[in-house]
C-alpha cells in the first residue's frame, strides 16, 4: 500500500523536527553557563563550574565580541544577571585634574553600557599604572566596590543608583598600605569585609554601618577569603607581616602565623583545603602549606617554588597551578603537589601572568595579553587553543561567564570574546 505524499511529507517534517530537539537538548546538557559575580568567582577561589564553553578557533584566534575602554586599573570583571562589572580610573597621569574612578556596568552579552557610576578618587601610580585594583562584588540585587584611597559603595546592581557610601580612611582612620588599598570587598551574611586595618573590618551590607575595625594601620592586599574549620567559620586573609584569621562576626584573632615579605607586599589569597591552607607570596619568600590546629599554624612545608607576586594561584586535584616570580616579564607557571610541595612541570615565556580553572582546562592570561587554553594536569603543560587579544601589561585575571572571556590591560582596554569558536 503506497503512502500518501501528504502523509510522507508530514514524517518527514516529524522526523526533522523530533531531530531538531535532540539536536538542542544534546548541546544543552554538554554546556553549563555559570556567572562570575566576585573576585575569584562563586567560590573564592578561581574555580568555575562552567562546562563545554570551548571550541575550535579560527587561525586568527576567538572572536572578540566586543570591546571597551574602562580607564586604568588592575580590577577584573564580575558577571552577574547577564550583567558585566568592572572599573577604571579617568585619569593618565597622576598631573591630570578631576581624576575619578568610574564603575562601569555593561551588557555581559553586547558589551551595551548599561550605567556608569563616577565618584573622586586619585589615579595613584607608583611603579603601575594606577587605577582601582580591587573588583566590584555583586549580591543579590546590590554591587559593592572598594576603592585605593578607601571609598567603599553599594550601588543597585542594576541601576547604579547609590544606596550608600562609606570613606573608611577619613571616617574610621584605616590607613591604606604603601600601594593603596587592593583586596576586593567579601560579602558573608550580613557583612561586607574588607582587607583594611591591622585585621580588617566589616561593614553592614544594608547600611554601610561599622560592624567591627581593627587598629588603622597594618592592612595587606589580598582579599579575605571565608573557609570552615573544624565546624567553625573563620576569615582568612594576609595583613602586613602575617597570615591571621578572624571571627568574621566579631573581628576577634583567632591565629596568627608570621609572614614578612620585602615591602610588606603580601597579595595572593589564602587557599584553604580542610585543616591545611596554602600561602605565597613575591619578592623570594616562597610558598608554604600550613596545619591548621586549635589556634596554631604548623608548617607542612615550605620553599620558594611557587612565590605568587601578584596574582593568587588555585588548587585543583591536589595540585597547584600559579605563577612564580616577579613581573616584568621574568615569572614561570609552574604546577607543584600540595602534599610535597614538589615542581611537576614549568613553563617560561607568559611572564607573570593569571589564571582560572574551568572544565578541567586553565584559562592563562599571559603577561602580554595572550590567551592560553591549557589541560590542568600535573602531568606536564598541555596548551590546548591559544591567541593574542590584548597589548600593554596585563596583569588582571581573565573571566570566564556564561561561555564568554573577559580580559583587560592596565590601561583599560576591556575584551569580551567567544572561546567557542566556529
Amino acid at each position: 500500500m503506497r503512502k500518501s505524499p501528504i502523509l510522507s511529507k508530514r514524517l518527514v517534517k516529524l522526523s526533522l523536527g523530533i531531530m531538531s530537539v535532540i539536536f538542542v537538548l544534546g548541546i544543552a546538557s554538554s554546556t553549563s553557563g555559570a556567572d562570575w559575580p566576585q573576585w575569584r568567582g562563586p567560590n573564592r577561589d578561581g574555580i568555575s563550574s562552567e562546562t563545554g564553553w570551548l571550541g575550535n578557533w579560527p587561525a586568527a584566534g576567538p572572536k572578540i565580541l566586543w570591546k571597551k575602554e574602562i580607564g586604568r586599573g588592575f580590577a577584573t570583571i564580575s558577571v552577574s544577571n547577564g550583567r558585566a562589572y568592572t572599573m577604571g580610573n579617568t585619569a593618565k597621569s597622576k598631573s591630570d585634574a578631576n581624576q575619578k574612578d568610574v564603575v562601569f556596568c555593561f551588557d555581559a552579552d553586547t558589551g551595551r553600557e548599561i550605567w556608569n557610576y563616577p565618584y573622586e578618587c586619585s589615579l595613584l601610580p607608583r611603579n603601575h599604572e594606577g587605577g582601582p585594583c580591587a573588583t566590584p562584588t555583586v549580591s543579590g540585587q546590590r554591587v559593592y566596590t572598594f576603592s585605593k584611597q578607601g571609598h567603599v559603595h553599594c550601588l543597585d546592581a542594576a541601576t547604579g543608583k547609590k544606596i550608600w557610601a562609606r570613606n573608611l580612611q577619613k571616617e574610621e582612620g584605616l590607613k591604606p598600605p604603601t600601594w593603596h588599598f587592593a583586596g576586593s570587598p567579601t560579602i558573608h551574611g550580613d557583612l561586607v569585609l574588607l582587607n583594611a586595618g591591622a585585621g580588617g573590618a566589616a561593614l553592614d551590607k544594608s547600611t554601610g554601618k561599622t560592624i567591627w575595625k581593627s587598629a588603622g594601620v597594618g592592612a595587606g592586599y589580598s582579599t579575605p577569603v571565608i573557609a570552615n574549620l573544624n565546624g567553625k567559620e573563620i576569615a582568612g586573609l594576609f595583613v602586613k607581616k602575617d597570615f591571621i584569621c578572624v571571627d568574621p562576626k566579631n573581628g576577634k584573632q583567632l591565629l596568627k602565623f608570621p609572614w614578612k615579605t620585602s615591602y610588606d607586599i603580601n597579595s595572593a589569597d589564602p587557599i584553604f583545603s580542610g585543616n591545611t591552607v596554602f600561602i605565597s607570596s613575591g619578592y623570594g619568600t616562597g610558598g608554604a602549606v600550613l596545619k591548621i590546629t586549635g589556634n596554631q599554624c604548623s608548617e607542612v612545608w615550605r620553599n620558594k617554588e611557587m612565590r605568587n607576586q601578584c596574582n593568587s594561584s588555585l588548587l585543583w586535584q591536589g595540585h597547584i597551578y600559579g605563577f612564580d616570580g616577579q613581573v616584568g616579564g621574568r615569572g614561570i607557571l609552574k604546577c607543584i603537589d600540595y602534599n610535597t610541595g614538589q615542581t611537576r612541570w614549568e613553563r617560561k615565556g607568559l611572564g607573570t601572568g593569571s589564571l582560572m580553572l574551568a572544565d578541567n582546562k586553565l584559562i592563562i592570561l599571559s603577561e602580554k595579553g595572550k590567551l592560553v587554553i591549557a589541560e590542568a594536569t600535573p602531568a606536564g603543560y598541555k596548551p590546548l587553543r591559544q591567541a593574542q587579544i590584548l597589548t600593554g601589561k596585563c596583569w588582571t585575571m581573565p573571566v570566564l561567564a556564561n561561555g564568554k572571556i573577559y580580559a583587560r590591560n592596565a590601561t583599560g582596554t576591556l575584551v569580551c570574546v567567544d572561546p567557542k569558536g566556529s
